[in-house]
């Protein structure tokens, strides 16, 4: 056990809770803030000796993430989602950077799967993602993919965690949904304007053009085709949203 606190936010994870907890065995302590989960996620948690408190998200990652930085009680902590997983491997160097106590702000390598497929390019190309840091004087900002603001140097881990996204195409579309939705309203709530020959009919194409050829999803085969198409229309739909927000707000 190493002295780090993992910080877990979930809501309905039942299948994912377990196979996360356990890949954070190396932890002394695993904080799970759970958002008034339906199912099971909170039992199992406790069952596997996680603390799980409960406090609504009310769609704010960020806030729901400086709720966590707040019930950790060591001096090092480590962001993870629940469909996350660390390897044996990382697990290692994390032990090896906490017991050294060098006040950097660590990104991991993310290895996205899909539903066990092989596609490593465009939408599922590989990701740094900032999650291991001392505690003190850090705070996230943002409501959608916020970000972890830190006052350390940042540095990246050698190893990598495996994050496992979606397990089905019905998981998918209904995160597709509620994502668009959610960056649209965060958007009006900055007064972002919309165009709609540039941002509904420009925009999703270029969107397409950057996963497809410039990060190489064309490489993945069928499974690259159809993750850059609804790309095109993750985009398109988050800006639509937009659109008829500001429409309805009389923005327009």
């Amino acid at each position: 056990m190493i002295d780090v606190s993992v910080l877990i936010l979930a809501k309905n994870e039942e299948h994912n809770i377990e196979g996360c907890i356990r890949s954070c065995d190396f932890a002394d302590e695993i904080v799970i803030i759970d958002d008034f989960s339906s199912d099971k996620t909170a039992d199992i948690a406790q069952s596997l000796g996680a603390k799980v408190v409960q406090h609504a998200m009310n769609g704010n990652w960020g806030a729901q993430q400086n709720f966590a930085l707040k019930q950790a009680k060591h001096d090092w902590i480590l962001f993870l989602d629940a469909d996350e997983r660390i390897t044996k491997e990382l697990a290692s160097e994390i032990e090896t950077v906490v017991a050294k106590n060098e006040k950097n702000a660590y990104f991991i390598k993310r290895e996205n799967r899909f539903q066990f497929n092989k596609a490593t390019h465009g939408v599922l190309r590989s990701d740094f993602v900032c999650r291991l840091m001392p505690r003190v004087d850090v705070c996230v900002e943002g409501f959608v993919h916020p970000a972890i603001i830190t006052p350390y140097p940042n540095k990246k881990m050698k190893n990598f965690m495996l994050h496992y996204s979606y397990d089905n195409w019905q998981q998918y579309f209904n995160k597709m949904n509620n994502y668009t939705t959610l960056a649209s309203q965060k958007y009006m709530t900055q007064g972002k304007k919309c165009h709609f020959f540039s941002d509904i009919i420009l925009r999703p194409l270029w969107a397409f053009i950057k996963v497809y050829f410039i990060q190489g999803g064309f490489l993945d085969g069928k499974m690259g085709w159809i993750l850059s198409v609804n790309h095109y229309f993750y985009t398109m739909n988050k800006y639509v949203k937009l659109y008829y927000l500001n429409k309805s707000n009389g923005k327009l």
